[in-house]
């Protein structure tokens, strides 16, 4: 093993690895790290390797909040990680208008330049047009949900626990919407779970 952190993601992994390893006969080496050379699961050799253990767990730790800050301050500026997009806006509203004036998807296609990536200069596929076809159009039918999922990921950026959504505060005497008169209709028609027990 080149070093002890690349073994396992935590202390306990790491010991427990080490150990079934020695357990089967195999010896475990170190070629680099604090702990270069072969692991002795005897007494002071078992302490210092569950302290280095410890210690690359930490190490481990650290470099995933560094690289999770990295990613969050990139995506404040705007960047985001990832390949980058084969159709972009241009070209989707350049197959859209021409699509809309009734030429064939198929001909609209060798007229479009990928701009940026591995494939830069060269056509789109016909799947990716369409994928961009059938996004857009999901868009434009649901754009509040849309809206929601986009507000939902940019309140749980970097945070493990998920937060509720904001709600509507509704006040006495104000009239529901359409929508919540059938919900509310629909919610209070349904049978009681637990009726039978009554």
């Amino acid at each position: 093993m080149y070093e002890m952190k690349r073994l396992g993601r935590d202390a306990a992994e790491l010991t427990a690895l080490a150990d079934h390893l020695t357990a089967h006969g195999l010896v475990l080496e170190m070629l680099a790290g604090p702990l270069a050379g072969i692991y002795d699961p005897s007494g002071p050799g078992r302490m210092l390797f569950a302290f280095f253990a410890a210690m690359a767990e930490t190490e481990r730790e650290a470099i995933r909040e560094a690289t999770l800050e990295g990613l969050d301050a990139a995506a404040r500026k705007g960047k985001h990680g990832g390949r980058p997009p084969v159709i972009i806006d241009d070209m989707l509203h350049t197959v859209l208008r021409r699509k809309a004036a009734g030429e064939r998807v198929e001909d609209i296609r060798k007229d479009l330049i990928i701009p940026t990536g591995k494939r830069k200069g060269e056509n789109p596929s016909l799947a990716s047009i369409y994928r961009a076809l059938a996004e857009h159009e999901k868009k434009q039918a649901y754009p509040e949900a849309v809206e929601a999922a986009h507000t939902d990921f940019a309140l749980l950026q970097g945070e493990d626990i998920p937060r509720p959504r904001l709600a509507r505060i509704r006040h006495p005497g104000q009239a529901l919407t359409a929508e919540e008169a059938e919900l509310r209709h629909r919610l209070q028609s349904q049978p009681h779970p637990n009726a039978e027990l009554r």
